[in-house]
């Protein structure tokens, strides 16, 4: 798919911070698991189309998994073993206990997206939703993901775009059905904060080629996009 590279190139953060913005801990850490948490369907349907990448018996790991709803519906599917990888602490008990709740086996542990503790060529697929516009050091993420990746390996990012517009977004929070005050609240953590964050497409295309994947596939998905990139085989 082609684009025209008009937009001045994302300003990338540097330091060591692991993540962009307030930290996800504590009492906004289970907010955002309460409202993210009515969004099962759209977790299932992740599950289901990360499940057709892997082998049976393969690994996948999802980075940034929050309170691991997507993990857990993964690894309802039996076919692959599960991992998440997240920089909260609150998400790591969080997600943990779900799973435990759940009755799956989901391995969670705490981490930097940008300096993960996996060792190289470790896992089939990796996916991570809604968090990359997060990061602080995404390109040493996308790094990072390529690391542990198996050669011919797949990632995916879902997640908003810079373009979505707020008539979009809004129809996007209603159908939450998150209730009165919730609702206005994530309208204005979209406008005023997910969407200064969010990258567009000729942003992530930029990002894959300054990284080890060397390119990507970009697909609209509603308000987000879908970033695929693929390991290189030797």
């Amino acid at each position: 798919m082609s684009t025209t590279n008009q937009q001045a190139a994302p300003t990338m953060p540097t330091g060591k911070k692991g993540y962009k913005g307030i930290a996800m801990e504590g009492f906004l850490a289970r907010w955002y698991a309460r409202n993210t948490g009515r969004n099962i369907d759209d977790y299932r349907k992740s599950a289901e189309m990360a499940s057709t990448q892997v082998p049976t018996g393969g690994s996948v790991l999802e980075v940034a998994p929050g309170p691991g709803y997507l993990a857990i519906e993964l690894a309802r599917l039996g076919n692959c073993q599960v991992v998440g990888l997240d920089i909260s602490h609150s998400f790591v008990e969080m997600a943990t206990q779900n799973a435990k709740n759940a009755g799956v086996a989901a391995n969670f542990r705490q981490g930097d997206a940008a300096d993960m503790p996996f060792d190289d060529d470790s896992f089939h697929f990796v996916v991570c939703r809604a968090a990359f516009k997060n990061f602080a050091r995404p390109i040493e993420a996308l790094n990072e993901m390529c690391r542990v990746l198996k050669p011919g390996g797949k990632a995916v990012i879902i997640d908003l775009s810079k373009d979505a517009s707020l008539t979009t977004i809004n129809a996007h929070v209603d159908s939450m059905q998150l209730g009165v005050v919730n609702s206005v609240l994530t309208k204005f953590i979209f406008k005023h904060a997910l969407l200064k964050r969010a990258y567009r497409r000729e942003d992530f295309k930029r990002m894959a080629h300054q990284s080890r994947f060397g390119s990507c596939e970009i697909r609209l998905d509603g308000i987000g996009l879908e970033v695929w990139l693929t390991k290189p085989v030797g």
